[in-house]
């Protein structure tokens, strides 16, 4: 045996390899993802005391199989599958073996696996809360804390992900080529989502859920390590590395928000920066430039920066409008007006708003009216500025969002 430390981390580390090896030999993804968790959850309990087995994988490979072969064994209605799973695998020992005797394979299915758990037959929620589990190896009440919903909201949300999968016949499997790309950049806007609401809950009293973006960064490096030619993963990284920079700076003590032009950018992360930047000059000469490689590029601009007013806005706002051709949506266009404003002036990026509040999807978004807000602000139209942002503090959950935008609000309305 060796010794125990960082045991939290090798686990987060084994578990997709574990439910990859699993669901490959038994073909059983809903159960082979129960057992993996109870073995993790066996061995976070144990090789604290005992210390980590000299083979940690093929111990949770082999609990996690006993585990399964249990619950194919408890229930009746499930004998014949449990009989096809039973002659379709080597038997030998296995219950009967030390259970870190399970051989090390060569053979690392977690891609294949992290690409089925994004599959298009899943919701955008479903998709998170499985890779999180499945991939992240974390428990389902702890990603229930982390997205402020009951342990028993989030198990059903898992459970109907897992038979979901099941329905649909989805093989543990690489996608062939036609579709990878395709599947790929699912996976990459699940990684997205994840940091998103880590770095900005939208819901509950914290601005941020570090736990979530910090397990993004850490997958998305794991990503990274499967896939290091693609530069979309290196841009991902890079993005992620260069905004949550700035997270020491984006509260004050007593947790209300310090929006971007008021942080004191001597405590943002220097580390980061300079990873991140060396991620996406090393990414952006490779080949066609993608969404996160341009929204990392737009982040250096503003790490390189000693304060807004000597920000690059010319070069920031180029790079939006060349990513509103590369992924036009409506949140590009809202922070494509905010550089347009501060290359061209308020009343430009106030124009380009107008037009926005037309698309359905931002019209009475709370970023919508909090953008306008400050640019109306910027223009002069102080009690215009103060009115929306009331309303938008009225459309946010994010409560320390509500408590900046009403302060505004009050200061605007102020003789």
């Amino acid at each position: 045996m060796i010794a125990a430390p960082g045991v939290e981390d090798l686990l987060r580390e084994l578990a997709p390899q574990v439910l990859a090896a699993l669901v490959r030999r038994y073909g059983q993804f809903d159960i082979a993802e129960d057992a993996v968790q109870e073995a993790l959850i066996a061995a976070a309990t144990r090789w604290p005391a005992d210390g980590v087995p000299d083979n940690p994988r093929g111990w949770l490979v082999t609990v996690a199989a006993r585990r399964l072969m249990d619950e194919l064994r408890s229930e009746h209605a499930r004998r014949r599958r449990e009989d096809a799973a039973l002659a379709a695998t080597p038997q030998s020992g296995l219950l009967g073996r030390p259970a870190d005797a399970e051989p090390v394979a060569d053979r690392d299915d977690s891609l294949a696996l992290l690409f089925m758990c994004c599959h298009p037959a899943l919701s955008a929620p479903s998709q998170i809360a499985l890779t999180l589990r499945a991939v992240g190896g974390l428990t389902t009440g702890q990603i229930a804390a982390a997205f402020l919903v009951p342990e028993a909201t989030m198990a059903q949300r898992i459970s109907r992900a897992k038979q979901s999968i099941k329905a649909s016949g989805v093989p543990l499997a690489m996608p062939d080529a036609k579709d990878r790309a395709a599947r790929l950049r699912a996976v990459l806007h699940v990684l997205y989502l994840i940091f998103n609401e880590g770095y900005t809950a939208s819901t509950g009293p914290d601005l941020t859920a570090p736990h979530l973006s910090d397990e993004a960064i850490r997958l998305t490096r794991w990503l990274r390590r499967l896939l290091p030619e693609d530069p979309e993963v290196a841009g991902l990284l890079a993005l992620m590395l260069l905004t949550d920079a700035r997270r020491p700076a984006r509260a004050r003590p007593d947790g209300s928000l310090v929006p971007l032009e008021e942080q004191d950018r001597s405590l943002w992360n220097a580390d980061q920066i300079a990873e991140g930047i060396a991620l996406v000059t090393e990414a952006l000469p490779r080949g066609p430039v993608g969404p996160y490689q341009l929204q990392a590029a737009i982040a250096a601009v503003h790490a390189e920066a000693a304060d807004v007013d000597s920000t690059d806005w010319p070069q920031i706002l180029a790079l939006y409008e060349l990513l509103e051709q590369v992924a036009p949506s409506p949140a590009v266009t809202l922070n494509r007006a905010v550089a347009v404003a501060m290359v061209h002036g308020p009343a430009a990026g106030l124009e380009l708003l107008a037009e926005l509040a037309a698309d359905h999807r931002m019209a009475d978004h709370h970023r919508l009216l909090a953008t306008r807000a400050h640019l109306l602000a910027q223009a002069g139209d102080r009690a215009a500025a103060a009115a929306s942002y009331r309303a938008a503090a009225r459309r946010t959950a994010s409560l320390p969002e509500r408590r900046h935008l009403s302060r505004r609000a009050a200061e605007l309305s102020r003789d």
